[in-house]
């Protein structure tokens, strides 16, 4: 590439990247007091050139103590939210048995892989993130150096059978092309920028880059607590700079019509790291797409990011803490005293120092008054009232009860059915973040099925480890992938708690709609109940009826080369069944029209079936007589 259009380009995206961040400022400055008062530096505001700044004390004796409820908050919708793990399966193309098995394929990979990409930690990740800052991110690429070493090449060097890649990215590191866009369908282009250091650049890369001044996020310096008397700090989350680092700006740019495949631009200070189309084919139809999934807290209408219970929650924090330090300052008051003297009747330093101590013998100049402590009264009972109304507050806004919050029931409230009604409002109330949770990982995990789709062309072995606990190596390439259509399993967890489940257990149970027609259980119905009460493990031998079944479909897989034999521990009438299943689909029905013979030889061993089942009936009959 000419020198000139390299400068140009980088020059370019350097001020694009400026732009996107001098628009954000503000939402930055959210994010860092968000960050603070969840920390516990809850004496801080965004002033008016958009950076969060100390608030300094007015006195030496005044109390500037943190009551951190907003950390409580935060901390309980994470605990709720962390049960957010849904459970996905892909639906097939159509009715047809191959693509019924290839969609149940699908979803033993999907789910296998999510085990070893370790999603259920990367959604709690994101879920920090964003019940910190209204917003986190995935962003999901193929790693060609991910996965087990296949071999090496001429060089010797190794070479591998790559992976799908997960990255959290907080907010700060995302740049939308316009703030208006209402999620990452309608952004043009997005720029994902992240300071790394220069021997990182080097080893992706291969470049070698200036280091420069960047911003950073930490812990820098300390903010003053505590009132009279007592002196406390807490670490300040703020902007800091380093001078032994890079900012790695990436611009992901969407297909248009002069460049089909996208564009993607990748800059580390003044030198150009990678220029090209967007390296992953990961959108519907083979086509490639921005590679992030966005992950809200609260959607925002008419904007980009998201926003949070933390940040509706600081001015009733601001509030609380104002008067419960007021409140304190008139307890010190009636404590310690407040003494009237006439002027030169007593020394005032030595009163100042040491006070007045028990049995302190207190000298007056002769014919004045000797100094007394003025009244200070009663604490007001509006502090009390309005300490109340503000604890009130919290859980209108937040929508965190004592329920949840401290896992107590007021005591007001006796009745079960109140109790369970303050349950479900509870539920009701954080569903809308539950279900943005879903909807995240749907979309990414719709993305982690498309790369692998396009780019897993080697065969690679994966264990899975079923509903009843069975585990199962599967061998699968691309070709094994057929559709990306992902539905969930599971319904919203937070509205479905074991406790919930295992009760409905308990009711079903009570009305009889469990039973068979004789009114006993059946050995599955029976392991699934001891399941969902966390004992499947204890009948999981008796379930036969799954193995038969996975006999009868291993027989169906085995019929193209040979006939399979009759066992006579078979169940006749599930693999007949199963038989017949697979004989009526097209995927046989075409394999039968290259291969005339597989429908005698399916024929033959229905046959057999059936004869060995009326053979055990007979003998059984002449038992009985």
């Amino acid at each position: 590439m000419d020198k000139k259009f390299i400068e140009d380009l980088v020059a370019e995206v350097r001020d694009d990247y400026e732009r996107r961040q001098a628009e954000r400022r503000q939402f930055e400055a959210q994010w860092q007091l968000n960050a603070n008062f969840v920390a516990g530096n809850q004496y801080c505001r965004v002033g008016v050139k958009g950076e969060v700044e100390d608030c300094e004390k007015d006195y030496y004796w005044q109390e500037r103590e943190v009551y951190n409820h907003i950390a409580t908050i935060y901390e309980t919708r994470l605990a709720k939210l962390m049960r957010v793990r849904p459970k996905m399966s892909v639906l097939p193309a159509s009715n047809d048995d191959g693509d019924v098995k290839t969609a149940k394929a699908s979803g033993k990979i999907l789910s296998a892989v999510c085990e070893s990409l370790k999603m259920n930690e990367l959604i709690g990740e994101a879920t920090l993130w964003s019940e910190l800052t209204g917003s986190a991110f995935y962003k999901i690429s193929w790693d060609y150096k991910g996965g087990k070493e296949v071999g090496r090449d001429e060089k010797g060097k190794p070479v591998y059978e790559g992976d799908v890649r997960v990255d959290v990215c907080p907010p700060y590191e995302i740049l939308p092309d316009s703030l208006a866009a209402r999620g990452i369908e309608d952004c043009t282009s997005i720029i994902h920028a992240k300071v790394l250091t220069t021997d990182e650049v080097k080893r992706v890369w291969g470049k070698t880059v200036e280091p420069e001044e960047t911003d950073v996020m930490s812990f820098s310096g300390i903010s003053m607590l505590g009132g009279m008397g007592l002196t406390g700090a807490v670490g300040k989350i703020g902007r800091d700079k380093t001078r032994d680092r890079v900012t790695v700006i990436e611009r992901y740019s969407r297909p248009t019509a002069d460049k089909p495949h996208g564009e993607l631009v990748i800059v580390a200070g003044k030198t150009l790291l990678y220029y090209g189309e967007l390296p992953f084919i990961n959108g519907a139809d083979g086509k490639r797409e921005l590679p992030f999934v966005r992950q809200n807290s609260i959607n925002r209408a008419g904007c980009f990011y998201g926003t949070d219970m933390v940040e509706r929650t600081i001015p009733i924090q601001r509030a609380y803490n104002a008067v419960k330090n007021r409140k304190h300052e008139f307890l010190n008051r009636i404590a310690v005293g407040v003494l009237a003297v006439e002027d030169g009747s007593v020394d005032v330093d030595n009163l100042e120092t040491e006070g007045l101590s028990p049995g302190k013998i207190l000298v007056y100049r002769q014919g004045s008054n000797p100094p007394r402590l003025m009244s200070p009264g009663s604490v007001p009972a509006d502090f009390t009232v309005e300490e109340q109304r503000l604890l009130s507050e919290f859980v209108d806004v937040s929508g965190i009860s004592e329920i949840m919050r401290s896992s107590s029931v007021p005591s007001s409230v006796t009745s079960g059915v109140a109790i369970q009604m303050l349950v479900e409002q509870d539920d009701t109330r954080i569903s809308v973040t539950a279900e943005n949770i879903r909807k995240a990982v749907k979309a990414a995990a719709r993305q982690i099925l498309r790369l692998y789709r396009s780019y897993a062309t080697q065969p690679r072995l994966t264990r899975y480890v079923g509903d009843e606990g069975e585990t199962e190596l599967i061998c699968w390439s691309k070709s094994d992938i057929g559709s990306d259509d992902i539905v969930f399993d599971t319904e919203n967890e937070i509205n479905s708690t074991t406790a919930t489940r295992q009760s409905m257990m308990f009711d079903l149970l009570k009305a009889g709609l469990l039973y068979d027609e004789n009114g006993k259980l059946s050995e599955s119905t029976r392991y699934k109940i001891l399941e969902a009460f966390g004992y499947g493990g204890w009948e999981r031998s008796q379930n036969v009826r799954s193995l038969h079944v996975a006999k009868a479909d291993k027989e169906n897989e085995q019929i193209a080369a040979t006939k399979p034999e009759v066992s006579e521990v078979d169940d006749h009438d599930l693999h007949v069944a199963e038989h017949i299943r697979c004989f009526l689909g097209r995927e046989f029905g075409e394999a039968a029209k290259r291969k005339p013979e597989l429908k005698q030889r399916m024929l033959e061993h229905i046959r057999e079936h059936r004869a060995q089942a009326a053979a055990e009936k007979k003998i059984e009959g002449g038992e009985n007589l």
